[in-house]
């Protein structure tokens, strides 16, 4: 029978209120902690109020490459893969601080909602650490983007120097054009 430690225990619960602030889903808190279903749904509820999010995890690379969530993911992972190479963080505690100053950029840039959510994150991390996406370097600005690693790459052009003609089509951007328009009639 294992030796339980009460430091570990506190390691864990301090991890998983991390990840809960960041928004984890209950899947990601059971794959990255060591605490039980029951204790994380019990931590769960007490931070957010709320019962845990039913429902599988993203499993698709697909959405990865769509336009603007490429955009985003590939802030994210660049301050992540900073972080691997750069610091001593490793694992979950390097996607949870490179997360957390992908939020701060995000922040900055007046949205209100951020694209990519912690759990998005786990996944992109580990989509490109199992090779099924990769980093792969503009040949317009230099810029380093997540790709497929299987579709042809060599002469890739980023969604930013080559904008998708329905890019920036949204709701949000529908809903003030029309306020502009208003006000300028």
């Amino acid at each position: 029978m294992e030796k339980k430690s009460v430091v570990n225990e506190s390691e864990q619960i301090q991890l998983a209120i991390k990840m809960i602030k960041l928004g984890a889903r209950l899947q990601l808190l059971e794959a990255q902690t060591t605490l039980s279903r029951e204790r994380l749904i019990k931590l769960y509820k007490e931070l957010k109020g709320v019962s845990p999010p039913k429902g599988m995890l993203p499993f698709s690379t697909d959405w990865f490459l769509t336009w603007q969530p490429n955009i985003h993911s590939s802030i994210f992972y660049n301050i992540y893969k900073f972080m691997v190479d750069y610091t001593d963080e490793k694992g979950i505690h390097a996607i949870i601080k490179a997360y957390s100053l992908y939020l701060q950029q995000v922040e900055q840039e007046g949205e209100e909602e951020p694209v990519l959510s912690m759990t998005r994150a786990w996944t992109l991390v580990r989509f490109v650490e199992s090779k099924m996406l990769k980093l792969q370097n503009c040949n317009c600005c230099g810029g380093s983007f997540i790709v497929n690693s299987y579709d042809l790459n060599h002469q890739y052009v980023c969604n930013l120097c080559h904008v998708p003609s329905r890019a920036g089509k949204t709701k949000k951007a529908k809903e003030l054009t029309y306020k502009v328009v208003a006000m300028t009639a």
